[in-house]
């Protein structure tokens, strides 16, 4: 037993001088933070942004810090971000991504499968298809909204805001998808709703593998709920809607995948459509209904228009924009697989160390910078405008205009294949709750609620809280 314990010690001992290490003069600054292996885990996990904006303070625009072993080099100058972007040789994106995969649905899928599935994904978001999907969508928004508040129903409805949008966005999108009214297998989206809702509370600690045992074992059964009501779908290409999933499972098949490895890819892609498109309309309406000449601007132009499919918005895609740049935060993240020289735009240059990872974080620079934008933490829903009405694209960071001014979106392979289809869905929804009914606070001097800081790096924010609102049908003279 003694020399059992002896061994391990000395393992640990010969593991930490292993993987510890110093700086060179051509690397980027390190921050190793106190505590060996772990380093700055734990306050990295905690609040993302809090923690990147104190080692920029410290370190500058590029500085490498270890956390849990590894070593993470990260970039917030955004005029050096095409750097990391459109290097495809010596960073993949795919390498982080398939442990992110099998961490959270215990799924694994080859680069190979990955690439030629985000090939098939962009066909079926474009030209007609979009068109197909957007129409189907219009029409499970309104059928759901008419359920919410029946044309009888007279007195107000009180709700969170954020489960409101949250909850009809997601049943929304899975019946339009995932071809739900299709599958004649009686799944409920309430039931699919209620226990991704809950998968998604424990998906940041899913991917960071901090699990607790009993946590652990509710994520299992909740993946295994969720793998046995997504089953059929896409299995049949009889929803005109669902011919992506059709697609999908096909590629995946004649790829290798068997039933099992499509179910869990098709949970995925359940998280990749609906996990973002529900809060990011929530901020959006938070937004508008705290701020009333932002409200107002955009319910004028909703009233000057005669079909939404068709009309230009650009006072709500400059609220929305705005709205987006104050809550979406993923990571744009990269494995060095081939030491790299990091060209930045000033002129300096880094040595990137195989093995090591870069990520961007778009959502501290360019989106949260004051020396791009005025005052970042306010909302102001005509920052993306010109004075004339125009839509704004010029924005500046050293008197250099910027490329990346704001990337909810990601960028290069990270891209979202289906961003026309989201930004359509949330201007559906929310002109439909706008224009349809009465929407108004429960308390008029309600603040919008704070965010979940350990959300940061998986896409869209979530509030810490909910925002009470109260709505009725609006009277139709």
């Amino acid at each position: 037993m003694i020399w059992t314990v002896i061994l391990l010690v000395h393992a640990l001992l010969l593991y930490f001088i292993l993987t510890d290490r110093s700086r060179s003069k051509k690397e980027p600054p390190l921050d190793k933070g106190l505590i060996p292996w772990l380093g700055h885990a734990l306050e990295f996990g905690k609040d993302a942004s809090k923690f990147l904006n104190r080692m920029k303070m410290k370190h500058g625009d590029i500085f490498t810090v270890r956390a849990a072993g590894r070593y993470v080099t990260v970039l917030l100058d955004p005029h050096s971000y095409d750097a990391v972007i459109n290097d495809s040789e010596s960073l993949d994106f795919t390498r982080y991504a398939q442990v992110l995969m099998e961490r959270i649905f215990n799924l694994r899928l080859s680069h190979h499968q990955m690439a030629k599935a985000k090939v098939v994904m962009k066909k079926h978001f474009m030209g007609m298809n979009l068109a197909t999907l957007n129409s189907t969508m219009d029409r499970h928004l309104q059928a759901l909204l008419k359920a919410e508040m029946p044309p009888n129903q007279k007195d107000w409805k009180e709700e969170g805001l954020f489960d409101f949008s949250y909850r009809l966005l997601f049943k929304a999108g899975y019946l339009t998808l995932f071809g739900a009214e299709q599958n004649n297998n009686s799944t409920d989206p309430s039931s699919v709703y209620e226990g991704y809702k809950t998968f998604d509370g424990l998906l940041t600690k899913m991917a960071r593998g901090t699990l607790k045992s009993e946590e652990r074992r509710t994520a299992q059964s909740l993946r295994q709920r969720l793998w046995e009501l997504l089953a059929p779908a896409g299995l049949t290409e009889d929803s005109v809607s669902s011919h992506w999933l059709y697609a999908y499972r096909r590629l995946l098949k004649e790829e290798g995948a068997d039933e099992e490895t499509q179910k869990r890819a098709v949970l995925m892609q359940l998280w990749a459509t609906q996990g973002n498109v529900g809060p990011a309309a929530f901020w959006l309406l938070g937004y508008l209904l705290t701020n009333s000449k932002a409200l107002m601007a955009v319910k004028r132009e909703f009233s000057q228009i005669s079909q939404m499919e068709t009309s230009e918005t650009p006072v709500f895609d400059s609220a929305l924009e705005e709205s987006l740049r104050l809550t979406a935060a993923p990571f744009i993240t990269r494995e060095v697989v081939r030491e790299k020289t990091l060209h930045m735009a000033d002129g300096q240059e880094y040595l990137l160390r195989k093995g090591d990872r870069v990520c961007l974080f778009p959502f501290n620079s360019p989106q949260m910078d004051p020396e791009i934008y005025h005052e970042p933490q306010k909302y102001k829903y005509n920052r993306f405008l010109n004075k004339d009405g125009s839509v704004k694209k010029s924005f500046y960071k050293g008197g250099k205009q910027l490329k990346y001014y704001t990337m909810p979106w990601g960028a290069g392979t990270n891209g979202c294949v289906g961003k026309q289809f989201a930004i359509n869905t949330i201007r559906q929804f929310v002109y439909k709750v706008l224009t349809n009914y009465d929407v108004e606070l429960c308390d008029p001097n309600a603040q919008m609620p704070g965010v979940n800081a350990g959300r940061y790096g998986f896409g869209m924010l979530q509030p810490e809280g909910d925002l009470l609102v109260r709505f009725k049908l609006r009277k139709t003279h």
